[in-house]
């Protein structure tokens, strides 16, 4: 069982619901206008923005708070973010990639390292676990889409490259990051909308952790996923059914 949705999901049962779902808003509102600002305000024309903006439905955001940010962007007093990486490793030599969305990369860089540093971990250079990870497109569709064989019929019409599909998490589509907008479009013509269509770094090999260390590692990406300036994490370690059912106990 690969480790990052299912502590994600952990979380969210821990009782913080309401404090992840509004920095969850503020960062989907970030990605919208920094989208917006990059490309044409218009969805239609911004395939970026469409994106964004599906993601923001599929988390219940609020139809005001998406008008908020691309208006924000249009109206030109939105802030100057920069798009960075880093890239580390967590408690027992897992791979890490933080993606952030920065107006001050000082400040970000500093608090990334600090919260490697203090997890027991090491911040690298860029590129320096990358290669252990492909960047592809991340599409996911909820159980009730339709069974394993529709789903995969589907995905090879629209070019896909691999389905995984769970009765519990429901189907997960990957694609070439290139392809990804070609792809999820056919999907949605043939499926209806996605839950989530997004470009992701999927590792190619996993790191089994014993429960100690997918607790650190847990603490590792929570603790990165609450600053502000960082969208994603993604990690490479792998924790089997017997360990997940404790931490989610």
């Amino acid at each position: 069982m690969a480790g990052h949705s299912q502590f994600k999901n952990i979380m969210h049962r821990k009782g913080r619901q309401d404090a992840v779902r509004s920095k969850m808003f503020s960062k989907l509102a970030r990605e919208i206008t920094v989208a917006a600002k990059m490309g044409a305000p218009d969805p239609d024309m911004n395939p970026r923005l469409r994106l964004a903006i599906q993601n923001a439905k599929a988390q219940s955001m609020p139809k005001d708070n998406i008008e908020r940010a691309i208006k924000k962007a249009a109206g030109g007093d939105a802030e100057n973010y920069d798009e960075v990486r880093y890239e580390g490793y967590g408690p027992g030599g897992v791979a890490v990639i933080v993606e952030a969305l920065s107006d001050n990369r000082n400040r970000t860089a500093s608090n990334v390292r600090s919260i490697f540093t203090k997890a027991g971990g090491a911040l690298g250079e860029t590129g320096s676990v990358a290669f252990s990870f492909d960047h592809v497109g991340e599409i996911v569709y909820k159980p009730e889409a339709g069974d394993a064989d529709t789903i995969m019929e589907a995905a090879i019409e629209a070019g896909a490259d691999d389905v995984v599909s769970d009765d519990e998490d429901g189907h997960t589509i990957y694609c070439a990051f290139e392809d990804i907008n070609e792809v999820s479009s056919a999907l949605e013509k043939a499926l209806g909308e996605a839950d989530s269509v997004k470009a992701i770094w999927k590792p190619q090999n996993t790191i089994p952790v014993d429960e100690d260390r997918a607790t650190s590692l847990m603490r590792l990406i929570e603790n990165l996923e609450d600053d502000d300036d960082v969208q994603n994490v993604y990690s490479n370690f792998e924790v089997d059914d017997e360990v997940m059912a404790k931490l989610s106990a």
